[in-house]
């Protein structure tokens, strides 16, 4: 694999060939990648444009599903119309169907007024919905109805609203799963699922790596004005090496923050901890120093005097699932904020959610400065 790091000017030029160049400017933004699966998904993309069809976009966290939603909007008819992104996920339920479809004046206490929803400010558009997995049981039917019938009330309304909206939605999870389990409706999975955009993980795209990291080193040496670095053998290996979790959102971190520090030495050797097992991925948490996972209290071996006795937890295999997650994602949270010094900003951009969502997930975890 040969590597460069003298940037080239990539997107120069308006109408670049998209079945050859690492960067398409038109219609694709900045979906990167020239490898076969990469270009099916801008062939995909291509096709599915031009009509009022519904997508669904796959993927990992990172990869570029959003950048998938907004190439679709930039090479359809609807492309001078308004996009609109709602996170599925960022919201509890209560306020997300408000958000997507608007309330009547009275609807609940402190509605004093009418206000429109998503739907109605993408009217002609592009409605994106990320994260469509988060979304609640009576939501789905709600959207279901939308999808079908291009109607809904809005929260406290008598009377349906018609919109024309095309739809994209985007999920990281495994949907048919999620169906068998009973947490997603199968009617809306077929409803969202006509044409179906799946996105590869950057760990099956290794040989983009150079190029992704040439591009995003020119993208934002010009963003910072400040000189690339010289990335050193090391870097580059460890690159091709290591796992990437984040995926390309990942790369992209770890570049700017390269840029940032004028080196790649603390990249390095976060990156050679990683691949060794002796951190945690380097990808949700781009810090300035490698967060080393807290030692267990181990007792003296004179005061062990009987083995403990054993723990065992009830509920199903599902529920305990679940608590592992929430507890897995306090961790990351909480160690997020003590890294930003508790700057919640930062800590949302970090950890890729808004910061609405880092506010509400604080709340849920109880999390502040003196736990």
């Amino acid at each position: 694999m040969q590597w460069t790091t003298q940037p080239r000017a990539y997107g120069a030029s308006a109408d670049v060939d998209l079945s050859t160049t690492h960067v398409s400017r038109r219609p694709h933004g900045e979906l990167l990648g020239a490898s076969d699966k990469m270009r099916e998904v801008r062939e995909l993309i291509g096709r599915v444009a031009d009509t009022d069809v519904t997508v669904l976009v796959r993927g990992e966290s990172g990869t570029g599903k959003e950048l998938v939603a907004r190439g679709i909007h930039a090479a359809s008819p609807r492309r001078d119309r308004t996009f609109v992104k709602v996170n599925c996920a960022a919201l509890p339920a209560e306020l997300l169907e408000s958000e997507l479809f608007g309330f009547e004046r009275g609807a609940f206490t402190g509605a004093i007024q009418q206000k429109p929803g998503k739907f109605e400010f993408a009217h002609h558009g592009t409605m994106f919905l990320d994260e469509i997995s988060e979304m609640g049981g009576a939501l789905q039917a709600k959207l279901l109805q939308v999808l079908q019938d291009g109607e809904f009330a809005r929260l406290g309304g008598r009377q349906d609203v018609r919109v024309d909206v095309r739809v994209v939605a985007a999920t990281n999870r495994d949907l048919e799963s999620a169906v068998a389990e009973g947490q997603f409706r199968e009617d809306l999975y077929f409803r969202l699922n006509v044409v179906c955009i799946t996105l590869p993980p950057l760990r099956q795209r290794r040989d983009e790596i150079p190029a992704l990291t040439e591009y995003f080193l020119h993208r934002y040496s010009e963003h910072y004005n400040k000189p690339a670095p010289a990335l050193a053998t090391d870097t580059l290996r460890l690159f091709a090496e290591y796992e990437w979790p984040g995926n390309v959102r990942e790369l992209e971190n770890l570049v700017k923050r390269m840029l940032i520090l004028g080196t790649d030495a603390p990249i390095r050797r976060d990156l050679a901890n990683a691949i060794a097992g002796r951190t945690m991925p380097v990808g949700p948490i781009p810090a300035l120093q490698t967060i080393e996972p807290a030692p267990l209290a181990v007792a003296p071996a004179m005061a062990v005097a009987a083995p403990a006795a054993p723990v065992f937890i009830t509920g199903s295999l599902k529920d305990i699932a679940r608590h592992a997650a929430r507890e897995a994602e306090r961790e990351l949270i909480f160690r997020t904020l003590q890294q930003t010094r508790w700057n919640r900003r930062e800590a949302a951009e970090i950890l890729g959610i808004s910061y609405k969502a880092l506010l509400y997930k604080i709340k849920e975890a109880e999390l502040d400065k003196a736990s």
